[in-house]
């Protein structure tokens, strides 16, 4: 069997018998009704985007709930349209990855175009002049939305601001692109809304986006955009867990019969393949603010709220429920030569750390109402991170962990502070300590280490080696709070690093100690 429209519509049988659930709604007429009456516009062509936000839509036709699938846009990597959209007719094998070791498996029909934006301009306008769109959502990663660094704007970000109404290129400028046709096309009112994991993700979209925009020096075109009324940036939170395809997975699905599932590394290093594999859990809370009408997203699964809630959400999963374990483990990981975040759950002194992690953490854990923080930590705890299906590594969560730290550490932090409760702090100064251990050359065997891609990671390395752990520790930046001013924390993490430096072995000694 080959990942054909042709092939599920009419070799059911073959498919049902290797254990793959299909579409239940005609394809072909959701397709056509994508092409003429585009409704839901998505940036971002990677795996998240595939087996989570193109499943909410499959739903959504399978339900009856909608006529219509996405029109997915790449706007970074377009060699995956080229290689895992276009050849498989734009089909998506979506693989869950249940914890008991089964899986389940369903074809997800819901894309019902894909292209790469800057090969394809006038298709994108004309989805963004279209009377029925709806709403632009996003999965293109924090770094997508950003416009400038240090040395400041990019040089494509510039390119836009003087003419990205006509030629945009970057992922900013496509959607200031879009805006302003729609824009000059009656001030038609949309969505959107960013499905990235970070923290006040329609704040950013909109900052980027608006920046491009005032270069363009129209006050009609910056009106409509302040607008909400008209154009609206919700606040969203995503979680699911949703790793690089597995080989084992392919293999698996090879036995069953289903040919071509081989995993691809495209040029710019995105793993991608016809399928998609991931855990069964997963969390979508978005602010129900649509001024062209949405899609029935509660049907779903997906929480529609209001923005205090989303916050709230996001405050319990970023800042003590996951995130923050996923941190821990992810550095010691990388430490002590671990290969799979549930095997490390399987690491009596790692297992400890979590679960001491998570008590101290959730103390500040904020209560959205709609997922109470008790119930998704014992989830994430004894479901997800343990989950031997789960082919996801610590190396790959411990990327851009510098960008990570304020949000999972500092915030509880700062909690604490306020509560004159900070020298309490036990368990995330051994992660931080863990942290400044993992910026050494070294793992804990003494064999060189090769660090995760993160943009400060030189940066960081070299201020400890020049300039000790304090240099680091005073570091406001990468904490998003001061440590300077909290002398018992600070100097407990010095300990703890202190001891994590006494020779191999010295990190799992001191975790065996203080736990």
């Amino acid at each position: 069997m080959k990942l054909k429209l042709e092939s599920i519509i009419n070799e059911k049988e073959k498919w049902e018998a290797a254990g793959v659930s299909l579409p239940t709604y005609d394809v072909k007429k959701a397709r056509e009704n994508t092409l003429k009456k585009p409704e839901w516009v998505h940036f971002g062509t990677g795996n998240i985007f595939r087996g989570y936000i193109g499943g909410i839509c499959d739903m959504l036709l399978a339900g009856g709930y909608s006529e219509s699938g996405i029109n997915a846009v790449a706007c970074y990597d377009s060699e995956t349209i080229d290689r895992v959209y276009k050849p498989y007719d734009c089909l998506c094998l979506d693989v869950g990855l249940k914890s008991d070791g089964g899986i389940i498996k369903k074809i997800n029909a819901s894309i019902g175009e894909a292209f790469a934006a800057r090969d394809d301009l006038k298709r994108l306008k004309e989805i963004a002049v279209s009377d029925t769109l709806k709403l632009i959502t996003y999965t293109i990663t924090e770094k997508g939305y950003a416009i400038k660094d240090d040395n400041g704007y990019f040089e494509a970000v510039l390119a836009d601001m003087e003419n990205g109404m006509n030629d945009p290129k970057s992922a900013m400028g496509m959607t200031a692109f879009m805006l302003y046709h729609r824009y000059k096309a009656g001030e038609k009112p949309v969505a959107v809304v960013s499905l990235d994991n970070m923290s006040r993700n329609g704040d950013k979209l909109k900052a980027s986006v608006t920046e491009i925009a005032e270069k363009w020096n129209d006050q009609g075109f910056m009106s409509y955009l302040n607008d909400s009324s008209k154009v609206s940036f919700p606040f969203s939170m995503i979680d699911k867990i949703t790793p690089r395809p597995d080989a084992k997975v392919a293999e698996s699905l090879g036995t069953c019969g289903i040919e071509d599932m081989e995993m691809q590394v495209t040029s710019k290093g995105t793993y991608i393949a016809p399928f998609v594999n991931a855990e069964i859990p997963g969390y979508l809370v978005i602010e129900d603010n649509f001024p062209a009408g949405r899609p029935a997203f509660e049907k779903a699964g997906v929480y529609m709220t209001d923005r205090e809630t989303v916050m709230k959400a996001e405050g319990m999963k970023v800042g003590a429920c996951l995130n923050p374990l996923h941190t821990a483990l992810a550095v010691s990981g990388c430490l002590l030569g671990h290969k799979k975040i549930s095997e490390e759950m399987k690491d009596e002194e790692l297992k400890k750390l979590v679960y001491a992690l998570a008590k101290e953490d959730i103390v500040t854990a904020s209560d959205p109402g709609i997922i109470k923080p008790e119930d998704f930590v014992k989830e994430v705890l004894e479901e997800r991170l343990v989950n031997p299906n789960l082919p996801d590594t610590p190396q790959r969560i411990a990327t851009d962990t510098s960008q990570k730290i304020p949000q999972r550490f500092g915030n509880t932090i700062r909690a604490y502070a306020e509560l004159g409760r900070v020298d309490e702090l036990k368990v995330i100064p051994l992660v931080l300590a863990l942290y400044l251990r993992y910026l050494g050359d070294t793992d804990d065997a003494g064999m060189e280490m090769k660090h995760s891609a993160d943009p400060r990671l030189e940066e960081l390395k070299n201020k400890l080696k020049e300039n000790g752990p304090e240099a680091v520790l005073d570091d406001e930046t990468l904490f998003g709070t001061s440590l300077s001013d909290k002398t018992v924390l600070k100097n407990r993490v010095l300990e703890y690093y202190d001891m994590m430096n006494k020779g191999n072995g010295a990190v799992r000694d001191t975790l065996r100690n203080c736990l």
